[in-house]
C-alpha cells in the first residue's frame, strides 16, 4: 500500500484538502481557546480543521482531518463522526454504566474520533465502525465534556505507521485542546502477554496511561483505590535478596538470580527491590537501538543454564576517516537538516542559533569534566543568551543523536531519577580509543546497550517475561502477594480529569447543576447528583444572562433538559434579574440550578438507563464494572460469576438461585428427595439438571437449578 492513500480518495473534493502536523495538532496548529466548553470547541474543530465527507455514518455525519507523520511520509486520516443519541439505536452509553457514570444525564450527542486500520484508509467508513476493536485509535466524547478512550492498537496490533505511544500523544492532545472535562479508559493492554497495568504498576506506580495523567477511577469485583495502592506498595517493595531467599527450593531459582546479578552489575548495585529492577529493565529495554545500530556492549545472562556471562570491554571506536559513514550506520543528523524539516514557527537560522547556543553551554560542562548536563541546566545556562523560553524548549526537544559543527549531542534519561540529561561528543576526536562515561547511571541507558540474543529475541523482553510469570503470577507460598496481583488485575478503570481554565480575564465560568429535589432519583442505581455543566458568561453580563446562558447551555446538552426554564440560581436568590454579576460571584465557582421544564418521563434520563437492575455482590460490589454477572432469578439481584464460582469458560445455568435466597428457600418450601445421595463434591457449585437421571420423568422436576453447596449440604431439593 502506498504510504499517501488517503490523499488519492481527496482528488474529487471542490477544494484541495488541508493536511495537519500529527506531532503539532492540538499545539500550534490548534488555536481554540481552552477556556470554552467542549460543545462548542468541538464544532469550531470541524469548521476549521475539518472537512466534511459525502457519505453518513448510521444516519450521522463524518467529517475528516488529514494528519502528515513526517518520519513516516505517511498522511493519515482521523474521523469524526456526530452521533445523535435520540436517533440512535444505542442511546445509553455502557462505558458510562461500566466507569460508575451511571447517574449522568444523557447527553444529545457523541462525538467519535476514529483512525481506521490502514487497510481502510481509502475505503469509506462502515455502519459497523462503532462497534470494531480494530482501530487504531477510537475515542469517544459527549456534548457535556466527559468521554472514553475505547480502542488503541499501535505496532503490535498491526499497524506500520502509528505506535500506541503516539496515538495516545494524540488523543491527549486533542482532549486537552477541545476543553474535555474528564475521560477514563479501560486498561487491558497487553505486550507479548504481559498485562501492562501490572508491569507498569509495580514498576512505576500507576498504568502505562499514567504517563498521561490516568488514575485509579474504580476496580472490578469490588476492589477500592486504597485496595489498589496498598496492593502497588506491597508488590513494588518485594526486596530481591528476599526473591532468592522465597524461590530457594525452585528450579527457577538460577535463573533468577542470574537475572537479578546482571541488573545489579549494570545498575552498580542500586536495585534493592521489585520495582527498582523492573523500572530500570523498562527504561533499558525502551532506550534500546535497533540490532546492530549501536556497539555490543556486555552479553546477557542467558536464560538456560549455560555458564555465567562474560564482560566485554566497555570502550566503543570510530576513526576520523569514518565520520561520515558512521554518522549514516549510527542514525545522526545533522540539525541544520533537521530544523529544516520541523516547519517551527522560527525560521531555521533561528533554530541553528539557539542549538549553537546549547552546545556552547555543553562544552563549558565538558571542560568542567562534568559527565552530563541536566535539561533544566542546559535551559538555564541557554537562557543567560537568549531569553525565548519558548525557542530553547523547542530546540532542546528536538536535539538528540544530532550534529552541530563535529559535535553530536545526544541526551538519555537517569534510571532511577527519571531526569533527563544531555552529554556531546566531539567526532573529531576519535582517532583515539574513547572511553565510555564511568558514571553508573550514564552506563545505564543508552550508551551502554545489551545486545540481542542470537535468535534475535528481545532479551529484556525476555527477562520481563521471567519475572512477570514466575515473580509476580506466581510467587510461591504467600497468599498475600498472590491476593495483590489479582488486586491489580482487577483495576482496569482509569480517568484523567483536566481542571476548569480561569485563564480569560474576559469572562466568567461557572459550573452549573439542577437541585436534587427537581430529579426523580432512584435509590437502586442514582446515588449522587449528575456533574455540572460549564456555563461561560461576560464579565458585563446580569443575572438575567446568567440564567440564558444556562438555559441555552442546559438544552443543548442534554436530552431531558430541552424545555428547561431558569427561576432561580441558589447563590443568587437576593438579587434581582437586572443585578451584574460581577462582585458577587467568583469565576468557576459551583452554582446550584431551579426551574421546570424537566422531562423526567423520557427514557433518555440517566445514562444507567430505564431499568430498575441492582447490583449486590458478595465482593461488596454496588454497581455494573463491565465484568460478567448473573442474576438471581428470585430476587433478580446481579452477582459476578466468578464470586459464584462460575468460570467464565462455563455455560451460564437457565435458572440460577443465589445463596441468600436459597437460606430462605430452605427454610420455606424445601422437600427432601433423596437424603442419601452423596454429592461428589459438595465445596462447588452444584448444578441440578437431567433431572429424571435422578427422579424419573414423573417426579414433577419443573427444571434446574443452581445452588452454593454449602446452603442445603449434601441433599437435593427441587422447586
Amino acid at each position: 500500500m502506498p504510504p499517501l492513500p488517503i490523499i488519492e480518495t481527496c482528488r474529487k473534493r471542490k477544494r484541495r484538502p488541508s493536511v495537519y502536523s500529527l506531532q503539532r495538532l492540538g499545539e500550534e496548529e490548534f488555536p481554540i481557546s481552552r477556556s470554552g466548553s467542549f460543545r462548542d470547541n468541538v464544532r469550531v474543530f470541524l469548521r476549521e480543521f475539518a472537512e466534511v465527507e459525502e457519505y453518513n455514518v448510521r444516519g450521522s455525519p463524518v467529517w475528516c482531518t488529514l494528519l502528515n507523520h513526517e518520519a513516516k511520509s505517511s498522511v493519515i486520516p482521523l474521523y469524526v463522526i456526530e452521533e445523535d443519541v435520540v436517533r440512535s439505536s444505542e442511546p445509553y452509553c455502557d462505558h458510562c454504566r461500566c466507569t460508575g457514570w451511571s447517574n449522568h444525564f444523557v447527553s444529545k450527542r457523541k462525538y467519535h474520533f476514529i483512525i481506521p486500520v490502514e487497510s481502510e484508509w481509502s475505503m469509506p467508513l462502515e455502519d459497523d465502525v462503532f462497534d470494531l476493536q480494530t482501530h487504531l485509535l477510537h475515542g469517544v466524547i459527549h456534548t457535556n465534556g466527559f468521554g472514553h478512550l475505547i480502542c488503541v492498537n499501535g505496532l503490535e496490533g498491526g499497524s506500520r505507521y502509528l505506535c500506541g505511544r503516539e496515538t495516545v500523544d494524540l488523543w491527549d492532545r486533542i482532549c486537552t485542546s477541545l476543553g474535555a472535562r474528564m475521560v477514563t479508559v479501560e486498561d487491558s493492554c497487553k505486550k507479548r502477554s504481559l498485562d501492562l497495568r501490572l508491569l507498569y504498576g509495580v514498576a512505576y506506580g500507576h498504568s502505562w496511561f499514567g504517563r498521561w495523567g490516568y488514575k485509579f477511577c474504580r476496580g472490578s469485583y469490588g476492589v477500592t483505590k486504597n485496595d489498589y495502592e496498598n496492593a502497588i506498595e506491597l508488590l513494588g517493595s518485594l526486596e530481591l535478596d528476599q526473591i532468592e531467599i522465597d524461590f530457594g527450593e525452585h528450579k527457577q531459582c538460577k535463573r533468577i538470580k542470574q537475572v537479578f546479578r546482571y541488573y545489579r552489575e549494570m545498575s552498580e548495585g542500586h536495585l534493592k527491590t521489585l520495582k527498582d529492577l523492573l523500572r530500570f529493565i523498562l527504561i533499558i529495554k525502551s532506550h534500546a537501538p535497533q540490532k546492530n545500530k549501536l556497539h555490543a556492549a556486555p552479553a546477557p545472562p542467558s536464560l538456560s543454564t549455560d555458564s555465567p556471562h562474560k564482560k566485554l570491554s566497555n570502550r566503543s571506536f570510530m576513526k576520523k576517516s569514518d565520520a561520515v559513514e558512521n554518522e549514516k550506520s549510527q542514525g545522526y543528523r545533522s540539525y541544520s537538516t533537521v530544523a529544516a524539516n520541523l516547519g517551527s514557527r522560527w525560521p531555521v537560522r533561528r533554530l541553528e542559533y539557539a542549538a549553537g547556543v546549547i552546545v556552547e553551554a555543553l562544552k563549558e560542562m565538558k571542560a568542567r569534566k562534568q559527565s552530563g548536563m541536566t535539561r533544566q541546566d542546559v535551559r538555564d545556562t541557554a537562557r543567560l543568551h537568549i531569553g525565548d523560553t519558548g525557542l530553547l524548549d523547542y530546540v532542546l526537544k528536538s536535539m538528540n543523536n544530532v550534529t552541530v559543527g563535529n559535535v553530536l549531542v545526544q541526551r538519555y534519561v537517569d534510571p532511577l531519577t527519571r531526569i533527563l540529561h544531555y552529554t556531546i561528543q566531539e567526532l573529531g576526536e576519535c582517532s583515539e580509543v574513547v572511553e565510555q562515561k564511568k558514571d553508573p547511571v550514564i552506563e545505564a541507558v543508552p550508551l551502554r546497550v545489551v545486545s540481542e540474543s542470537k535468535a534475535g529475541g528481545n532479551v529484556h523482553g525476555d527477562h520481563l517475561l521471567l519475572l512477570y510469570t514466575n515473580v509476580l503470577l506466581n510467587y510461591p507460598s504467600s497468599e498475600s502477594v498472590r491476593a495483590a496481583v489479582q488486586v491489580v488485575l482487577d483495576s482496569k478503570h482509569f480517568i484523567k480529569e483536566w481542571p476548569l481554565w480561569d485563564s480569560d480575564d474576559k469572562m466568567f465560568q461557572f459550573v452549573c447543576r439542577i437541585n436534587p429535589s427537581l430529579i426523580d432519583m432512584r435509590t437502586e442505581q442514582i446515588t449522587e447528583l449528575p456533574p455540572g455543566e460549564l456555563v461561560t458568561v461576560s464579565l458585563q453580563a446580569t443575572v438575567f444572562d446568567l440564567k440564558q446562558a444556562i438555559e441555552e447551555t442546559f438544552r443543548d446538552t442534554y436530552c431531558i433538559l430541552t424545555n428547561f426554564v431558569v427561576s432561580e440560581i441558589d447563590e443568587l436568590k437576593e438579587d434581582e434579574d437586572s443585578d451584574l454579576l460581577f462582585g458577587k460571584l467568583e469565576s468557576c465557582s459551583a452554582l446550584t440550578v431551579r426551574g421546570y421544564g424537566i422531562d423526567l418521563e423520557s427514557d433518555l434520563k440517566f445514562q444507567g438507563g430505564c431499568d430498575t437492575w441492582m447490583v449486590k455482590c458478595v465482593c461488596r460490589a454496588r454497581d455494573d464494572d463491565g465484568e460478567r454477572m448473573i442474576s438471581c432469578d428470585v430476587c433478580e439481584v446481579w452477582q459476578h460469576t466468578r464470586c459464584c464460582g462460575i468460570d467464565d469458560s462455563d455455560t451460564l445455568p437457565p435458572l440460577y438461585v443465589c445463596s441468600s435466597c436459597c437460606d430462605e428457600f430452605a427454610d420455606q418450601q424445601k422437600r427432601v428427595l433423596l437424603p442419601k445421595y452423596e454429592f461428589p463434591n459438595p465445596d462447588q457449585m452444584l448444578m441440578i439438571g437431567a433431572a429424571d437421571d435422578y427422579f424419573g420423568e414423573d417426579e414433577g422436576c419443573l427444571g434446574m437449578i443452581m445452588f452454593p453447596s454449602d446452603s442445603f449440604a449434601s441433599e437435593q431439593y427441587i422447586l
